[in-house]
């Protein structure tokens, strides 16, 4: 299926699956993978496949559906890693903090004591992304 794409955008090269990523979820729509900077362990992103640059591009149905499916990762991440919460977060413009501007949904568990930063600054091993989208993925309810 052809969606609109932005050829500069990592995003969009990563659902053209010219970057690798480890994919939690995915349907016809979009897709949740985890973030290679992660601020904590199993932050994923969900992104629609398409590109949009923000929520105010976004169609309203893709933005319930990116929410619908948020949720559900959260519950995964739930059960499968325990955390003492999650945060779903997701920013518009770079002076809110975004810095790939392809619309995305942040869900990050969180553990008492940790911090509360949303983006990571060192890039996770790929082995151990790849790990916890499995653990996560097995934990979802489809």
């Amino acid at each position: 299926m052809a969606y609109p794409t932005d050829d500069k955008c990592i995003f969009c090269a990563i659902v053209a699956e010219k970057i690798p990523a480890a994919i939690v979820y995915e349907d016809n729509t979009l897709l949740a993978f985890m973030d290679a900077f992660p601020a904590s362990k199993g932050h994923t992103l969900v992104v629609p496949k398409a590109h949009y640059p923000d929520i105010l591009s976004l169609p309203g149905d893709n933005v319930q559906h990116v929410a619908r499916v948020a949720q559900m990762i959260a519950r995964a991440q739930k059960v499968a890693l325990q955390p003492d919460g999650i945060t779903v977060t997701q920013f518009n413009g770079a002076a809110s903090g975004q810095t790939v501007f392809h619309y995305h949904t942040h869900v990050v568990p969180r553990w008492q004591g940790e911090g509360v930063a949303s983006h990571g600054r060192e890039q996770a091993d790929p082995e151990t992304l790849q790990a916890l989208a499995k653990q996560i993925n097995a934990a979802l309810e489809i």
